[in-house]
């Protein structure tokens, strides 16, 4: 029972599916914390830029 507890515990096939998941999820956590704080600056840029055509062609 002790060597099937040590192969399990040496074994790593699978281990870096497991590091790629975990390395997606941080992504993923990072832009979802990022999107409200950046949907406000390209709301703003998009409103400068529609004022700017809104004058230049008026």
């Amino acid at each position: 029972m002790k060597l099937y507890f040590k192969d399990f515990w040496d074994d790593t096939q699978g281990q870096d599916l497991v590091e790629y998941a975990l390395a997606a999820g941080m992504v993923a956590v990072a832009a979802v914390a990022a999107m409200p704080q950046l949907s406000g600056t390209v709301n703003n840029v998009f409103s400068k830029i529609a004022s700017i055509i809104d004058k230049s062609v008026t």
